[in-house]
């Protein structure tokens, strides 16, 4: 019997290491230097040192910008399967986790190749604060639990559960969950994870 998200979600743990020794080898069969992924992702070249021998885990948007970099995607770095499916039973999400703080993902999608939606759940721990974003696209968060303050170019929004924000992510934005418990976010965007760092 398949083990259920909830389940999934206590035997999931980052592991740097493992990311660190994929973007490592990507990196040298590049032929690229630290200095040129740095320079390329816009991140410090000790920075990318210091994720590739696993002593820093990247945020999403950074690991984004590293497989930008890299001309490669997030998926192929995590080793998570780019699969299509137009229906997935709830045990049978594809879901991995970024560093030891709690960051877990749910992939919901997309369904078919050229999709032009990409969702997926997020779990965020208490304090996390997401980095500040600008790219090309739309994006719409609906918070199934705990509480996240929202910063949406100037404007800032605390949403609770139930709550919605869809915007074009041209804006700046970036958010912190305010809760003393984890948030649940469920994000649907037109970017997906692989190409949003290129915009």
């Amino acid at each position: 019997m398949a083990a259920s998200p909830t389940t999934k979600k206590k035997k999931q743990k980052g592991q740097p290491e493992k990311l660190g020794r994929a973007i490592r080898l990507r990196r040298k069969a590049l032929g690229k230097t630290l200095n040129a992924v740095a320079e390329e992702a816009d991140l410090t070249t000790g920075f990318i040192s210091q994720v590739e021998r696993g002593i820093s885990s990247p945020s999403l948007s950074s690991l984004m910008s590293i497989a930008a970099a890299l001309q490669t995607s997030v998926e192929q770095l995590l080793s998570v399967p780019e699969t299509y499916s137009e229906f997935i039973q709830k045990d049978r999400r594809q879901s991995y986790a970024l560093g030891t703080a709690g960051r877990f993902y749910e992939r919901l999608g997309p369904g078919f190749p050229g999709a032009l939606m990409h969702s997926q759940i997020i779990h965020r721990p208490p304090g996390h604060e997401s980095e500040k974003m600008c790219h090309d696209g739309e994006v719409f968060c609906y918070l199934l639990s705990g509480e996240v303050e929202y910063h949406l170019e100037g404007a800032v929004f605390v949403m609770g559960p139930g709550d919605v924000i869809h915007h074009n992510t041209a804006k700046p934005h970036f958010s912190r969950v305010v809760s003393d418990v984890e948030s649940v976010e469920l994000w649907v965007s037109t970017t997906p994870m692989s190409t949003a760092a290129e915009n």
